[in-house]
C-alpha cells in the first residue's frame, strides 16, 4: 500500500473516536496487550512519563518533552488527536515519524488487525510504542487518550505519572461525578511510581490519596505558586515562587495562554521529581526549553496567535473547563469587538459550554467535516437560548472569511470549540502575521 492507502485503511476500517464517538472506545486493555505481545512488548523497551487529565495534558506533555530533549535525551512524544497530519501523534525529538514506518507497521500488523478488530486508537498506541522502541528513545512522554484506567496507553510502567486536573468531560464514558472521573484518571497511578497531581479539588483529593497508597504523591500547587506574570507579544513571562525554599524563578513561555500558568506549576514539579530520579533537567535546561516549546515539539492550537490586525487566535478548548480558561484569557485581553467562530461535536456538554460564553460577542457557528460534528444550525439555535447571536456557516473557512471581512483592526477573532474545527482552518487566509 502507498502511504495514503495506508492512512485510508486505518481511518476507514478501524473504529475511530473522532468519527463515531463512544462506540470506538474499548473498555479494556485486551486488544492493546495482544498487539504489544505480537510486537515483542515494545512498551517495556523504553522509559516513559504518563500524563492524564481533563485539560492541559497536551500542553504539559509537549512542555515536558521539550525539557527532556533540551536536556540531551532522545525523547519520544505520543499525543492525540492530530491537527493536520496523522504522524503528528508520534514524534521523536520533535520530528514526526516517517511515512515508510507507518506503511511497514500497518502491513506487519494487518493480519492481527483483521483477527481482533482493534480500534484506531489501539493501533496508533501500539504503533507509537513500536516506533519508540525501534528508535531507541531514552524516554517517551505518553499522553492518555481518554480517561486513564482503561486507556490503551495504560500498559506502561512509567518513571512518573502526572494527572493535570479533573473537570467535566466525557461523562458518558467516565462518570457523572468529579469523584468518578478522578477515579478513572487515577487508574494510571502505579505502585511505587511517583505521581504528580497538577490541580486538586476537595472532591478529588481523597480519590488520589487512596489510589497512591504505595506511591509518592505530590500536589504541585502545594509546592509552588505564581507571584507575577507579563504578556510580551507571543510570549508570557511568569514568576514562580518555591514555597519550601522561598525562592523566585522566572520563566518565559512561547505558549502565551494564561492557563499555561497552571500547567507550568505541574511541569516544574514533574521536572523536580525526574531530576531526583537522575534525569539531567536543571533550571537552565528547563528555562531554555520552555521558551521554545513550539519550536522544539511543534505544539499548535493553544492560544495561538495567527495574525495581529485584527488579532486572530486559535484555541482547541472544547469542554467546560477549557472554555473557563478561555474566558479567563479574554478578561486579560484588550480589543474593541469580539468575534467567536465556534463548532462543537455532538457528545460534548453544549449547554454547559454555551452558558459560559460571552453574550457580547458576535458568533459564527460552523462545524468540522466529521460525522460527530454538531450541525451548525442546531448549534446556532442552542446558542440563541443562551443569548448568543450570530450567523451559521457550513464550512469552517467560510466562517473565518466572514469574520475577517467584518472585523476591524482593533478587534479579536477567536476560533475554538473543537480540535477538529481548529484543524480545518486555512492559515493562508491570514495576511498580517504576528509580530
Amino acid at each position: 500500500m502507498t502511504y495514503q492507502e495506508t492512512i485510508n485503511y486505518l481511518f476507514n476500517t478501524l473504529p475511530l473516536f473522532s468519527r463515531i464517538g463512544a462506540a470506538a472506545y474499548k473498555k479494556d486493555l485486551t486488544n492493546t496487550l495482544a498487539l504489544c505481545e505480537a510486537l515483542g512488548n515494545p512498551q517495556n523497551q523504553f522509559k516513559s512519563v504518563h500524563i492524564a487529565g481533563t485539560n492541559g495534558k497536551g500542553s504539559t506533555s509537549h512542555m515536558l518533552a521539550a525539557i527532556l530533549q533540551q536536556g540531551g535525551y532522545k525523547t519520544g512524544l505520543y499525543t492525540s488527536p492530530h491537527l493536520h497530519d496523522f504522524r503528528e501523534r508520534i514524534k521523536v525529538n520533535g520530528m514526526i515519524c516517517e511515512e515508510a514506518f507507518v506503511i511497514a507497521f500497518t502491513e506487519k500488523i494487518k493480519p492481527l488487525i483483521e483477527k481482533i478488530q482493534p480500534s484506531f486508537f489501539e493501533i496508533t498506541v501500539a504503533m507509537a510504542f513500536d516506533y519508540f522502541a525501534q528508535q531507541g528513545v531514552d524516554i517517551a512522554v505518553i499522553e492518555v487518550g481518554l480517561g486513564g484506567r482503561l486507556d490503551s496507553t495504560n500498559v506502561i510502567i512509567p518513571e512518573l505519572s502526572i494527572i493535570t486536573n479533573i473537570g467535566w468531560d466525557h461523562m458518558n464514558l467516565l462518570g457523572n461525578t468529579l469523584e468518578a472521573i478522578a477515579s478513572e484518571k487515577a487508574g494510571i497511578i502505579k505502585a511505587f511510581v511517583p505521581v504528580v497531581i497538577g490541580e486538586v479539588l476537595d472532591e478529588t483529593r481523597p480519590v488520589f490519596d487512596a489510589a497512591a497508597t504505595n506511591s509518592l504523591i505530590s500536589y504541585a500547587q502545594e509546592k509552588r505558586y505564581i507571584s507575577d506574570w507579563l504578556f510580551d507579544g507571543p510570549n508570557i513571562t511568569i514568576t514562580v515562587v518555591d514555597k519550601l525554599k522561598n525562592e523566585y524563578e522566572s520563566y518565559t513561555l512561547d505558549l502565551p495562554g494564561f492557563y499555561q500558568t497552571n500547567n507550568l506549576i505541574t511541569v516544574l514539579e514533574a521536572s523536580t521529581i525526574l531530576e531526583k530520579l537522575g534525569w539531567n533537567i536543571n533550571y537552565p535546561i528547563i528555562k531554555a526549553a520552555l521558551a521554545q516549546v513550539k519550536k522544539i515539539t511543534g505544539l499548535h492550537g493553544r492560544w495561538e496567535i495567527m495574525q495581529q490586525y485584527p488579532k486572530v487566535v486559535l484555541d482547541v478548548g472544547h469542554n467546560v473547563e477549557g472554555i473557563k480558561a478561555i474566558n479567563q484569557q479574554l478578561d486579560l485581553m484588550n480589543f474593541s469587538r469580539l468575534h467567536i467562530i465556534i463548532g462543537m461535536v455532538k457528545d460534548k456538554d453544549s449547554a454547559g459550554i454555551l452558558s459560559l460564553l460571552p453574550n457580547y460577542a458576535h458568533y459564527y457557528f460552523t462545524k468540522a467535516s466529521i460525522p460527530r460534528a454538531l450541525d451548525e444550525l442546531t448549534l446556532q439555535q442552542l446558542a440563541l437560548t443562551h443569548g448568543l447571536k450570530g450567523n451559521s456557516f457550513i464550512e469552517v473557512n467560510d466562517a473565518v472569511s466572514a469574520a475577517l471581512k467584518n472585523a476591524m483592526p482593533e478587534d479579536l477573532i477567536l476560533i475554538c470549540g473543537s480540535v477538529f474545527v481548529v484543524a480545518e482552518v486555512n492559515t493562508q487566509l491570514f495576511g498580517h502575521q504576528p509580530a
